[in-house]
């Protein structure tokens, strides 16, 4: 996804509808059509049309042999890294200002911790709220210790400060934005990555932790929580906001909470754990730790920040779970893990099993299910064997697989090259159940 790209150099394509009446892409066609899809936003609704666009046009290319998968792949990072890379230390803007246009530099971000080889990646959130909130008070509360822990810091500024300004006028893509920058810039492991905050920035690292889950290992929110909803004005937090809890399965947390703490007070954190554990009830997994003291306000947790993220520096993502829980709220959240929804149903609960000795997937879902997919390759499936689907006790698919150059491109729209597949089958149940 490009937050801040032009997107005015639209490629020239063909509607979807003509793309079978065309005589399939050449070699050099599909290069320049891989090279500008990447270059688009998929986050806005002209970006992915466009991307729709060269999708259909890449339709009838044959299914890629072996050979031409690892081509592809080399050729598809090579693009990546020819993308945006971000400063490599200092206090920066991602897109810079000018003058004559009177235009303001947009996107700061402060980069520090280790810096050199960094053994992975922390966003540091800051706090804040309605007109409030700088990076320089992350950065300098988390710089040190990440540094001390081998840990790479990029701390952004919220686009707008809102009181959940994480969430708000963009922020949240340019997080993402940043973390694929990272990427391009420093040699890292993208199963290390990790998301910290504190206070607002607790709330940020719990949400966009939870709304990409398949991108970070771990968070560590400080004095901050996901929000609550009460049944009135005084009542107990009855649930959490859409979006949190059932999608941080795969993702250990580190909650940090005093309990005199006036600016967030503890309810919301103690009813996250509570929701937390119920998960882990339900559906298995959710592991987290919460960590309560008193007396400590709304300052950082005993021994410093550093002693919080030294909980969360050992967890390694898994980008191909098991199992994923996952409830959308984003638009324009279309992959996550192993699973591609081409219009995610909002706040809809998906529940995929991968069962390996049967070469199966089991998928449980309160929604309709069309446009969903199940992305493969040798890690979720053998796709050498024949692979069957059931979506809700329905059989959706069932048949061998073809590595695809369409379902390639769709899972590299970022430099993460644990989260691309080489093929796609259909989890959409009939429209009559």
């Amino acid at each position: 996804m490009h937050l801040f790209c032009t997107l005015a150099l639209v490629f020239p394509l063909a509607p979807a509808t003509l793309a079978a009446q065309q005589k399939p892409p050449t070699p050099a066609e599909q290069d320049a059509l891989a090279a500008k899809y990447l270059t688009l936003d998929d986050t806005t609704a002209e970006g992915h049309a466009a991307q729709t666009a060269i999708l259909a046009r890449l339709h009838d290319v044959p299914t890629l042999t072996p050979a031409q998968v690892t081509a592809w792949k080399t050729k598809l990072q090579k693009l990546h890294k020819k993308g945006r890379k971000l400063e490599t230390t200092g206090d920066n803007w991602f897109v810079a200002g000018d003058d004559k246009k009177q235009l303001a530099p947009r996107g700061r971000y402060i980069v520090g911790g280790e810096t050199k080889k960094p053994k992975g990646l922390a966003i540091a959130m800051h706090g804040g709220g309605t007109g409030s909130g700088d990076a320089s008070t992350a950065a300098s509360a988390y710089d040190a210790a990440l540094k001390k822990l081998g840990l790479l810091m990029i701390a952004p500024e919220v686009l707008e400060k809102t009181e959940c300004g994480w969430t708000d006028a963009g922020s949240e893509e340019f997080v993402l934005e940043l973390v694929d920058g990272a990427l391009r810039t420093w040699k890292l492991d993208p199963d290390q990555t990790v998301f910290v905050g504190h206070s607002m920035g607790g709330y940020g690292s719990w949400t966009l932790g939870a709304h990409h889950a398949d991108r970070v290992a771990a968070v560590a929110p400080s004095a901050g929580a996901p929000t609550g909803i009460r049944a009135s004005a005084t009542g107990p937090i009855t649930q959490l906001v859409e979006g949190v809890i059932p999608s941080l399965r795969n993702v250990f947390v580190s909650i940090y909470q005093s309990l005199d703490d006036p600016n967030v007070p503890p309810d919301s954190n103690q009813a996250a754990v509570k929701f937390l554990t119920a998960a882990g009830t339900k559906w298995g997994a959710f592991e987290h730790e919460y960590w309560e003291v008193d007396g400590r306000g709304h300052a950082e947790p005993p021994g410093g920040f550093g002693v919080h993220v030294a909980k969360i520096t050992a967890r390694r993502r898994q980008p191909v779970p098991e199992r994923i829980v996952w409830q959308p709220v984003l638009s324009w959240k279309r992959q996550f893990y192993w699973l591609a929804w081409d219009s995610p149903v909002k706040h809809a609960i998906v529940v995929a099993d991968l069962d390996r000795s049967a070469n199966a997937v089991t998928i449980t879902c309160d929604r309709r299910t069309a446009g969903l997919r199940v992305l493969l390759d040798e890690r979720v499936l053998d796709v050498q064997r024949e692979v069957v689907v059931t979506v809700n006790g329905v059989e959706t698919f069932r048949g061998k697989v073809a590595p695809s150059l369409t379902t390639l491109l769709q899972t590299s729209g970022h430099p993460d090259e644990d989260l691309v597949f080489v093929a796609a089958v259909p989890a959409a149940e009939p429209e009559a159940r």
